[in-house]
């Protein structure tokens, strides 16, 4: 924000000529372009802005009250003509001082100074946040550009809002906020696109919080010692954990120097069916992108969140991940062709990562890559109709999307990291092997069609920007996998990137299911039954 302490001077224009007023108790009148409505009331003539804030209609044909409240008789705001409040708490309106000379009405157009206008901007964006008013975040941002403010600086300001009430740390809407800083930096000659990305990361962090109170991080500093504070993570001790990224940044070190230590605490183990890795990815770019002011929100709300990830491998399902890490480079095979991995479950899957270890990393990660396309273009829809069936069958689109925003994930954190190659590839192999059980074999139909319905990566973008979807949790996963993808089909050939784009596209052409409420009533039960 740049700084004016300057006093605006005034600009008094000539609105209407008092009689006209008089005679009707309401007008209209066009004053520099704008158009402001003059009221006669018991406490003087009062001028606003015609437009209501809310949509845009006429106030001058709206009710004003014997004690100056205007109501917009289109939605029923209501506003303090004398100082331009909203009572309902919504955009508020703007008012101008008024002089009489003679018989004319004069009204004073200047602008207040730019620092008092931004600040009214950021409070009113701070209220709409706070409800999660959509659209009324995107006036605000709207208005804020307008003004000629840095647009980033809604996102600062979301994050600055949010970070202290994510109860277990980082959400979606974080992860998501990168992307649509990807997309916004890419249209700078369209000001619509970069409204919905900003919007769209203001309202979803909005959403996340609403209603949530603050649950505090420790105040404490500890000297940064990276042993140590893997130690802390791998114990689940918070405190320490932050007080040691707290120490870090007072010693002036940056997340590049931070970065290997979270990479490795994401990767420790398979965490959260790998969002802690695709977040550790998406914490660089928001600080790149908005610059150190928000590195320590960012960094300690994405140390919480590794803190409080489940460790998947921990569970029998994936208890066979830890030997086959810890048996890694011994097998010099060949690497096969992703179709090896097609149908295998974890354990055989794991066995066949295993056997080519010491091959390239970069050729296994196209494998499998490639594997998890296959598994999310075969999904077994059907599944998700199913309702006698067990909590482990709960298994649907967005799980198999992970496979793909989790290996775009290893690619960069390995490639910058070659010591965690293993962990990030058998990852991928557990993601491969898990969704393998819930997909059809024979699936011609559906391959075909998808891959007739692949389209040019922008255009699927360009869907995205317009999703139309009510749920921000499924929008972001078609953000997030639509932008890992096109990072993805510019390194492979053109065969294996119309594959990527197949499993895409059927993603975002088919039914998804989201309330399961006969699945949810019979699991209770069962539940229930054997307590």
């Amino acid at each position: 924000m740049s700084e004016d302490t300057t006093e605006t001077p005034p600009k008094w224009q000539l609105a209407q000529e008092l009689d006209k007023l008089k005679n009707n108790g309401v007008l209209m009148a066009r004053v520099c372009g704008k158009q402001i409505a003059l009221f006669d009331t018991k406490n003087g003539i009062k001028a606003c802005d015609n437009r209501c804030p809310h949509e845009g209609y006429p106030l001058s044909e709206g009710n004003l009250s014997t004690d100056c409240v205007l109501t917009c008789n289109w939605h029923n705001w209501k506003f303090d003509i004398e100082t331009g409040e909203n009572l309902f708490g919504g955009d508020r309106l703007r008012t101008y001082q008024v002089q009489l000379r003679g018989s004319e009405i004069w009204v004073n157009v200047a602008d207040p100074p730019f620092d008092e206008r931004y600040q009214a901007i950021i409070n009113s964006l701070r209220e709409a946040f706070d409800d999660h008013s959509y659209d009324r975040i995107s006036r605000e941002i709207a208005r804020l550009v307008r003004l000629g403010g840095d647009p980033l600086d809604a996102l600062r300001n979301a994050i600055e809002w949010s970070w202290q009430k994510m109860e277990f740390g980082w959400t979606h809407a974080y992860a998501g906020m990168a992307d649509w800083i990807t997309i916004y930096e890419e249209h700078t000659d369209d000001p619509e696109i970069q409204l919905v990305c900003l919007q769209e990361s203001v309202a979803h962090t909005a959403y996340d919080v609403k209603r949530e109170r603050e649950y505090p991080f420790t105040q404490e500093v500890y000297d940064y010692d990276e042993n140590k504070f893997l130690q802390a993570i791998e114990a689940e001790n918070e405190d320490d954990a932050i007080a040691m990224i707290r120490g870090a940044l007072r010693e002036g070190l940056q997340f590049s120097d931070l970065e290997y230590a979270l990479t490795y605490a994401a990767l420790n183990h398979y965490n959260d069916f790998g969002h802690s890795l695709i977040y550790v990815t998406k914490a660089a770019e928001l600080i790149h992108h908005l610059g150190n002011h928000i590195i320590e929100p960012i960094l300690l709300s994405l140390v919480r969140s590794i803190i409080f990830a489940t460790r998947e491998d921990r569970i029998p399902e994936f208890r066979k991940y830890q030997d086959t890490l810890d048996n890694w480079g011994n097998a010099k095979a060949s690497v096969p062709v992703a179709k090896s991995w097609h149908y295998k479950g974890i354990n055989s899957a794991l066995d066949l990562t295993l056997e080519c270890s010491d091959a390239s990393p970069n050729d296994i990660y196209k494998q499998l890559l490639l594997a998890n396309a296959h598994n999310l273009l075969h999904y077994d829809i059907q599944q998700q109709d199913k309702t006698h069936i067990s909590v482990s069958g709960n298994v649907g689109w967005l799980d198999y999307t992970h496979g793909l925003t989790f290996g775009n994930a290893v690619r960069k954190q390995c490639t910058r990291f070659p010591v965690l190659w293993p962990q990030g590839l058998l990852q991928m192999t557990c993601f491969s092997g898990r969704n393998a059980a819930y997909v059809k074999t024979e699936n011609e139909l559906i391959v075909s069609s998808a891959e007739e319905a692949s389209q040019d990566i922008q255009k699927i973008i360009d869907r995205v920007l317009d999703h139309g979807l009510g749920e921000y949790i499924v929008s972001v996963h078609w953000l997030k996998t639509a932008v890992a993808v096109r990072e993805e089909v510019n390194l492979l050939p053109k065969t294996q990137a119309k594959l990527l784009l197949a499993a895409l596209n059927r993603f975002l052409n088919s039914p998804l299911k989201r309330r399961h409420t006969r699945r949810t009533a019979h699991q209770s039960i069962q539940f229930v039954a054997k307590e």
